[in-house]
Order: C-alpha cells, then sequence, then structure tokens
C-alpha cells in the first residue's frame, strides 16, 4: 500500500487525540502533511491548542498546525464539554504547548495544499464538524477534483444519534457544511456511531494502554478513563467508544471495516431532525451513491493496532 498523504481536520476530544497518536505512530503508511483544528467538541482557542499538546505529547512539535474556522457556516457553535471536559482533553495533565501556531488559517492551508500536492494524493481526514471542508471546497471549488479521499467520522444510520434523537454530534453542529461535503462528488468512507460504538475502551483494553508504560500509553488511558464516564452513563456500556481513531484505523488496515457504498442525504431544515444522516442502507431510493457506509468492525484487531503504534510513540 502507498503511503498516504493526509491533512487531519480535528477538534480535540479525547478520541481525537488518540486519532492524531495512532496517525504520528504510523510513518510507514502515514504522512502527516498537516493538522487544521476546528471549533466543535469546544471552541477553537481549545481546539488548536489541544491539536498541539497532543503533537508535543507524540514528541511531534514539527507537525504543522493551523486553526480553522470558529463557528459553522449557518449556525450557533454548540460544544461538548459534558462529554470531553472543560479543556477537551480533561483526564491526563498535558502541559501547554509550546510548539507555534501556524498564521495561516487552516481553510487556506487546506485549498493550498490540496493545489500544490499532485491531483489525487492527498486524503482529507475530518474528524470533527465539517466546517473547514466545506469552506474550502465552496472558497476553491476546483480543489475538490484533487482530493483522494474523505475519510470522515460522523453519522449513523440505526444508532440515529448522540446528541439529538436524530443526530450525530459532528454532523448535527454544522450539517450545512455536512450536506456541501456529501454533495461535493469527492469520494467519501464515513466511520458512523454503527461502527465506533462497537469499538469500545473496556477496562482489559484500557489496562493495555496503560501497561504500555510510555507517557503516551498512559495519557491515552487517562483519557478514555475520563471519558469513558459519559458513555456508561449514557448507554450501560463497557466503556468509551473510540469514535475518531476508527478514520485513521481505515487507513493503516482497510480490511478492519466493512461497509457498503450508498446514498446518504443531510438533512438541514428540519429542526427535529436537523443533522440527521438520512442513508439508504437497503437501496429503497434511486438516489446514487455518494458515499461508503462502514457497518462493522474487527475491534480485537482495531484496539491491537492502536496500542501496537502507541507503544512506538
Amino acid at each position: 500500500m502507498d503511503k498516504r498523504k493526509i491533512i487531519i481536520d480535528t477538534d480535540p476530544g479525547q478520541d481525537d487525540a488518540v486519532a492524531i497518536l495512532l496517525a504520528l505512530g504510523s510513518p510507514e503508511e502515514i504522512e502527516v502533511l498537516g493538522i487544521t483544528a476546528v471549533a466543535g467538541n469546544v471552541p477553537l482557542s481549545l481546539t488548536e491548542s489541544n491539536a498541539r499538546r497532543v503533537c508535543e505529547l507524540a514528541g511531534r512539535p514539527d507537525v504543522k498546525v493551523f486553526a480553522g474556522c470558529d463557528r459553522p457556516m449557518g449556525r450557533p457553535l454548540v460544544t461538548a464539554e459534558h462529554v470531553h471536559g472543560e479543556t477537551g482533553l480533561n483526564g491526563p495533565v498535558l502541559p501547554d504547548p509550546t510548539m507555534p501556531l501556524q498564521e495561516q488559517h487552516g481553510v487556506d492551508f487546506i485549498i493550498d495544499t490540496l493545489r500544490a500536492e499532485a491531483s489525487g494524493t492527498v486524503t482529507l481526514c475530518p474528524l470533527g464538524p465539517l466546517t473547514n471542508i466545506a469552506t474550502a471546497f465552496e472558497k476553491a471549488p476546483d480543489i475538490v477534483e484533487k482530493v483522494q479521499e474523505i475519510v470522515l467520522m460522523g453519522g449513523a444510520y440505526f444508532e440515529v444519534g448522540n446528541i439529538t434523537p436524530a443526530a450525530e454530534f459532528n454532523i448535527y453542529v454544522d450539517p450545512q457544511a455536512a450536506d456541501i461535503v456529501f454533495k461535493s462528488g469527492a469520494p467519501i468512507v464515513v466511520m458512523p456511531l454503527d461502527v465506533t460504538h462497537k469499538a469500545l475502551v473496556t477496562p482489559a483494553r484500557n489496562d493495555a494502554f496503560r501497561n504500555i508504560g510510555n507517557r503516551v500509553g498512559i495519557a491515552v488511558a487517562e483519557m478514555t478513563d475520563f471519558f469513558e464516564r459519559f458513555d456508561k452513563e449514557k448507554y450501560g456500556s463497557d466503556g468509551a467508544p473510540l469514535h475518531d481513531p476508527c478514520v485513521t484505523a481505515y487507513l493503516i488496515k482497510p480490511e478492519l471495516f466493512k461497509g457498503r457504498h450508498i446514498n446518504v442525504e443531510i438533512e438541514t431544515q428540519s429542526e427535529l431532525t436537523m443533522g440527521m444522516t438520512v442513508a439508504d442502507w437497503w437501496g429503497v431510493t434511486d438516489r446514487p451513491a455518494n458515499a461508503t457506509f462502514m457497518g462493522d468492525v474487527d475491534s480485537d484487531g482495531f484496539f491491537a493496532l492502536i496500542a501496537e503504534r502507541i507503544a512506538r510513540l
């Protein structure tokens, strides 16, 4: 498999942090061209700072981090401190970052990078609301055809919603942006709640992270120790789902996942179902397929991969 050149677009978030660490621990398969932060789990001032904290935790202060959009395209910002804590990375005590935030806006970095790299060689990896990606597509329509693939975490079909009865958080925060991205024509792979809720950090799996013994493994265990309290209370699950690392894991070992190429539309009009991913899993419409929606994951293989790569950092 050729090495993937990727831009990580993120709103860290404990699970975002693990996704970034997995990418930085996999240099044979992944080249991180840069990280763009977006408002989502917490406001932009925290997501860009958290992205830099994670890079420094991994010993990679050379990774370029850019601040992107600080609000959704058409709605007030909704955040998730109730899940991730007031910092977005509650759990471990991570020092304030010393590596610089890049001066360029994240959207402009996405545009310039796609224009500069050979067409079809850059994968976009959104782990949060799709505001930065959609804004880049609106500002520079010529870059859409240059995208190799968009691999994102968001949406659901059977699981339906985690922030409203109908919507998953990342899509709900900026449904207008999601609508633009899903209609863009770029190849899209989606990791919905239906997959991520099968990737649970059980006590044994979290002990495995902690027992790696390096500072990254201990920090990841402390993140999920904090993160899991919400899902255990809400779902009665055995642990926290690691949503966003599914994106990175797919880039490294796509065989861990199974899904279908289907039509996905984003609800942008109804307040009742705003942000719903209307996924035609059973092919009951004649709308053309526009995304590969994953439906299953080899969870043991997934966690083995994360532990292996964290041990390298």
